[in-house]
């Protein structure tokens, strides 16, 4: 959520940021405006009320001490009526500020000055290429490579729960488990806290971190209990200190996090979900960031090297998109997508998005710290996939495949996996 301070004072920005992310309400702004200046009324006229009520209480005191009786109960009365009318206005202000909140919901995070105008993939910029991608006509895709090998059950997968659910069968469950481990032990030794969070979150955490009100069609619910399943790490980590005031030397704090995710992932169709292209169910290492207002933009750039170190630690291809506006999302105000080289398939697949979220999150989940005067302010929050799973074993069946069948281990994974061949 923007500070509506924020917004009184940069409408024009604003409203092109939102233009620019292809949202097409930007009039929410100035509904904003017009129900943030009710609620400003209303808290002066507050304001005036309760002086004079404080003032008339002391006058009563000092007409009572006097012997004044009937002076003060003349007072006594107009302090009656004034308390009603605080109360019926307390009741308009908490309306006005529920209104008003509803409506700052709906404004997007502005984008970095540094983001490119666009409204499609076509317009992401190629920030960085690593590796020479693999062109042989011979590599298989990798929903061949499991299929023959049996390593992966789309079809049983399906018959348990539905499409996009596979079972991973033996030293294909092995690699799962051995990426895990090595995404979260590099994670340590570069500084993250590995923590276990839930997989279920309820509706404020949802909300603090932007899933609602704006992809609640992408998320699984558990309407008995009013819970979500979550669709990244990103939302229980982030959601860890919301409604805290944490100290200025705190700061930085790391975090990363296992688990599996949750997506519906409605109205995709085609080669897009091909294998493990786009699952319902799958695994990811996150990493979040709560870092000094100061530090984002750095922070953003560590965070994205990081997981491209990654990715060169597997010998894995990749190219770092710097997204545009209308590809970025609603939450964020700079993201980078890191795509890996699928050979068999002849293209590229997103593994990763490093995010800055400047103090949007932040605001929606009241997470602050104490700065160098003692003032409160908002966190700045951060996070990236370190990585995610499907694509990077999709990847890995198809770079490290061998014409005679085999599958070569990475050699970073050869320690997790007791082996050199899968």
């Amino acid at each position: 959520m923007l500070d509506i301070t924020f917004i009184r004072e940069n409408i024009a920005l604003v409203k092109q940021g939102m233009i620019n992310k292809g949202e097409k309400n930007s009039e929410v702004v100035d509904l904003v405006l017009q129900k943030d200046e009710e609620w400003r009324s209303v808290v002066t006229q507050l304001d005036r009320l309760r002086a004079e009520g404080n003032k008339k209480a002391k006058q009563i005191g000092v007409l009572m001490g006097q012997g004044k009786k009937e002076e003060a109960q003349k007072l006594i009365k107009e302090t009656g009526d004034n308390k009603e009318e605080v109360k019926e206005l307390e009741a308009k202000l908490t309306t006005l500020q529920a209104e008003r909140d509803d409506l700052l919901y709906q404004i997007p995070n502005v984008p970095d000055e540094s983001v490119p105008v666009g409204h499609t993939e076509d317009d992401n910029q190629v920030f960085k290429t690593w590796g020479k991608p693999a062109k042989d006509e011979w590599l298989q895709p990798h929903w061949d490579i499991a299929a023959e090998k049996k390593w992966i059950d789309f079809d049983r997968g399906s018959k348990v729960t539905g499409a996009g659910f596979p079972f991973y069968v033996g030293q294909m469950a092995r690699l799962q488990r051995a990426l895990i481990n090595f995404f979260l032990n590099e994670a340590v030794e570069n500084g993250f806290t590995e923590i276990q969070a839930p997989y279920f979150v309820n509706e404020d955490s949802a909300r603090g971190t932007g899933q609602i009100p704006d992809k609640e069609d992408m998320m699984y619910t558990i309407p008995r209990d009013g819970f979500f399943a979550i669709p990244t790490a990103e939302v229980p980590v982030t959601n860890f200190h919301r409604d805290e005031i944490l100290a200025m030397d705190e700061l930085p704090i790391y975090y990363t996090a296992y688990t599996p995710c949750w997506r519906r992932e409605a109205g995709s169709y085609g080669k897009d979900v091909r294998g493990l292209n786009r699952l319902h169910q799958f695994d990811k290492v996150e990493l979040v960031k709560f870092v000094h207002p100061d530090t984002s933009d750095s922070e953003l750039e560590t965070l994205r090297e990081y997981a491209e170190s990654l990715l060169e630690k597997l010998n894995l291809p990749y190219r770092t998109l710097l997204m545009c506006t209308g590809d970025m999302g609603f939450t964020q105000t700079k993201k980078y997508d890191l795509e890996v080289w699928s050979p068999g398939q002849q293209r590229w697949l997103e593994v990763s998005s490093c995010s800055n979220f400047g103090s949007f999150q932040a605001r929606r989940m009241q997470l602050r710290y104490k700065n160098e005067k003692g003032k409160t302010e908002m966190v700045h929050t951060l996070n990236g996939s370190g990585l995610a799973l499907p694509r990077i074993v999709a990847s890995i069946l198809e770079t490290y495949q061998t014409e005679a069948g085999d599958v070569i281990v990475p050699e970073v994974l050869k320690p997790f996996m007791g082996s050199d061949k899968i």
